[in-house]
């Protein structure tokens, strides 16, 4: 049976999504680590998108084969009975043996938020970027006008890729509520570090550290340097999966 699983998560104590073999402190692992014991042997489940260590999430998508043919209201009560209380499935759904999470996903969208306040924003600390200073919306939309479409992203990847750093941006969209912005990000999939990466270009536009025309030559170099820092972690959060 295949199962389909919607997560949310506070990411701030944990690696990241991804199971790693140097430490057991991954959401994945403690999903898989819950379902093991609820099947009594090893299951492993592939999640749409492999969020970075801190990164949160409202919408995560995965989907795991168990030989057992278990109730879904089982399943999903007994997950949420042994999870961290940071972590919780919303929601399991039988689905199609060959539906992959990932491999699937049509369009994927996150959310970045970014205080603008002078003062820090104590209780939400975990969830939004503290930049305490003013941006210039105006620049940075004019920005990122420039990065919708098919690109190749190389220069805003944390990483080099051996296989295309080719995606489809479709939407970056700006919402300005007293001292704070939030940001959504919407498209086909997102490389290591993408979003946090042209978040930092655009902070810097905003900062009128760079121009808005800038952005052009820094797709068109291909190479990480050329683009802005990476913002930080906590202030970025899958919202949404969409799938055809």
């Amino acid at each position: 049976m295949n199962y389909r699983l919607l997560i949310q998560y506070d990411g701030t104590r944990y690696e990241g999504w991804q199971r790693q073999k140097t430490t057991g402190n991954t959401i994945q692992g403690k999903i898989e680590e819950v379902l093991s014991k609820m099947t009594g042997h090893d299951v492993e489940i592939k999640g749409a998108s492999r969020t970075d260590a801190g990164v949160h999430a409202r919408g995560q998508v995965a989907n795991v084969h168990i030989s057992e043919d278990y109730k879904e209201k089982y399943i999903c009560d007994y997950v949420n009975q042994y999870l961290p209380k940071d972590i919780a499935v919303l929601s399991v759904k039988m689905v199609a043996d060959r539906f992959h999470s990932r491999l699937n996903a049509g369009e994927k969208t996150y959310l970045y938020r970014i205080s603008t306040n002078k003062v820090r924003n104590v209780f939400e600390r975990n969830y939004i970027y503290d930049l305490e200073q003013p941006l210039d919306i105006s620049a940075m939309e004019e920005a990122a006008g420039y990065l919708l479409g098919e690109h190749d992203f190389q220069s805003f990847c944390a990483k080099k890729m051996k296989k295309s750093s080719v995606r489809q941006l479709r939407e970056i969209g700006f919402k300005q509520s007293r001292n704070e912005l939030k940001i959504t990000y919407r498209g086909s999939g997102f490389l290591y570090n993408m979003i946090r990466i042209i978040t930092g270009t655009l902070i810097e536009i905003g900062l009128h550290q760079r121009e808005p025309e800038e952005v052009k030559a820094i797709l068109a170099a291909k190479e990480r340097p050329r683009a802005g820092y990476t913002a930080p972690a906590k202030g970025l959060c899958l919202i949404k999966v969409q799938y055809s």
